[in-house]
């Protein structure tokens, strides 16, 4: 059967009731529709007259060329024709990606060589300039004596080289003493007017306190928080992690605000400085950062400090925000002056007393006198004459944290065997946390009014502050850090209306009172 159409064998044939002609339905229909007669005799045609036919499912003919084998050689030698044409092509195509893939590379490792460059030569030009102007004040004097003396000489030539070829350090001038006694003044003239603030958190709600939120900050690759600082004036948080970077959070956003990083190895030590919005960070890699902050939540490195010839492990602010002093393992802490990032004094103790390094460092809050930890033992400083003037030295293991308590009388040292706490006045041990069989502590802090200590570890623990006399009651005891890890780290945050607690699984966790309403208010 061939349709009257196409002249080819239908796939749904119908038959026309006037004519007795033979369709193939689809085509039948598209002609019916537009001319509404028979395609072949003219007659109108309706689809009512069109009966479809059934019948047996019809084998298509071999076409001409496969009736014969030249006919099949030509078929074959067409389709292998084509065949390599399409291979020819894909060839082509694979080649020219090729080329280009390889000059995309190239140039991306030019680029990258170019880059590695710039950034080496920026941190050199860096440094140079810190170099630069830590030297500044030394020397312009050294050049106005050497004009008077020399006649034009090299400064360099004339300076006097101290012990082991370093030149001395400007020194704490009598102006700077002044300012710090000062400020000594002031802060004890108020400590004695000082009121517990109506705002600060009561004991009934710090046993409230839970877990409120988590925050993962530091890479997976080499997790672990070391070391915490809350901004005073602002909500945000900052970080110093094994990672070698120092995180700066924002605790009510929820949110990363900026990643430092310039550290080589693990961040030992954060601190804000209020004052002009600078940052501070030291790290094992035997350097101190300073880091000037923006309005937008940025910061932008300032001075590299190298000073230290081992890990720098602590860094504490003055009261008056203008000095710092950074603690190391080479046996030596240096006293900063924030504005010049110069190091107006390095101290030493005699090799004799030498122990392992500094492992901790304190300013008391009145700033006259600075405590530095080391292997079985804190020493007391006078910070006017860089003098040692006491030692405690009833301790077991590296003192790996100290805390002087904001009434001035109490100071908190860590070590392995458990929280001491230590009579400013009597210089005497009057109460002894010791560690438990499976609790080992690594932090204590006081907050701010002095009215709470909290130590970490295994565990988070806070205390109400009583006297030397009066019991130190244990006010809560966390017991859900077990799978987190060595806690090593905690922070007060203002008015003790929350805690910030990092540990060795690198996240960053809040306590605080459950928001209203949550499933973890009573």
């Amino acid at each position: 059967m061939i349709c009257a159409i196409s002249g080819e064998a239908p796939e749904d044939p119908v038959v026309s009731k006037k004519s007795g002609l033979l369709y193939e339905r689809r085509l039948v229909e598209r002609h019916i529709a537009d001319y509404g007669k028979c395609p072949v005799t003219g007659e109108p045609l309706s689809m009512d007259d069109i009966v479809a036919v059934k019948t047996n499912k019809a084998v298509k003919p071999r076409p001409l060329q496969a009736a014969s084998i030249p006919g099949l050689l030509g078929m074959f030698q067409n389709e292998w024709d084509a065949l390599m044409l399409s291979n020819f092509a894909l060839e082509q195509q694979l080649h020219t990606a090729r080329q280009e893939l390889s000059h995309a590379l190239y140039q991306h490792d030019a680029a990258c060589r170019v880059i590695a460059r710039i950034k080496k030569e920026r941190d050199e030009a860096r440094e140079l300039l810190a170099q630069a102007d830590r030297q500044i004040p030394i020397s312009t004097a050294a050049v106005a004596n050497s004009l008077v003396v020399s006649n034009g000489k090299r400064a360099a030539e004339d300076e006097e080289m101290g012990p082991g070829g370093k030149r001395p350090r400007p020194g704490v001038s009598d102006a700077i003493i002044d300012e710090l006694t000062a400020c000594n003044t002031a802060l004890s003239a108020q400590r004695k007017k000082r009121q517990i603030p109506e705002s600060l958190m009561a004991v009934d709600d710090l046993r409230r306190f839970t877990q409120i939120s988590s925050h993962p900050l530091h890479k997976t690759s080499k997790p672990g928080i070391l070391s915490i600082d809350i901004h005073p004036s602002k909500d945000i948080i900052a970080t110093g992690g094994v990672d070698s970077n120092a995180v700066i959070f924002d605790r009510a956003a929820g949110q990363i605000l900026s990643t430092l990083t310039g550290h080589s190895k693990k961040v030992t030590c954060v601190k804000f400085v209020p004052r002009d919005e600078i940052f501070i960070s030291s790290s094992a890699d035997k350097t101190v950062r300073l880091w000037q902050g923006s309005t937008e939540g940025s910061y932008t490195m300032r001075h590299v400090l190298k000073d230290h010839t081992a890990e720098v492990q602590a860094v504490s602010v003055h009261a008056t925000h203008k000095y710092f002093v950074t603690a190391s393992l080479d046996n030596t802490w240096c006293f900063y002056d924030l504005a010049s990032a110069l190091c107006l004094s390095q101290v030493s103790v005699d090799e004799d007393s030498a122990n392992k390094g500094y492992t901790s460092a304190a300013f008391h809050p009145d700033g006259l006198i600075l405590g530095t930890g080391t292997e079985g033992l804190v020493r007391i400083w006078d910070v006017k004459s860089q003098q040692n003037v006491a030692n405690f030295d009833q301790i077991e293991g590296s003192v790996t944290s100290i805390s002087f308590s904001e009434n001035g009388y109490f100071l908190a040292t860590v070590a392995h065997d458990g929280v001491k706490l230590w009579d400013l006045r009597k210089l005497k041990i009057f109460r002894h946390f010791s560690k438990d069989e499976d609790v080992q502590t690594y932090a204590a802090e006081f907050d701010h009014s002095g009215n709470y200590l909290a130590t970490v570890g295994s565990d988070l623990r806070v205390y109400q502050t009583g006297s030397v006399r009066q019991d130190w009651n244990l006010i809560k005891r966390f017991e859900d850090l077990s799978g987190t890890g060595k806690v090593t780290s905690v922070k007060f945050g203002p008015d003790a209306n929350f805690m910030a607690v990092g540990s060795m699984d690198r996240n960053l966790r809040i306590y605080g009172l459950p928001l209203p309403g949550s499933m973890l208010e009573d």
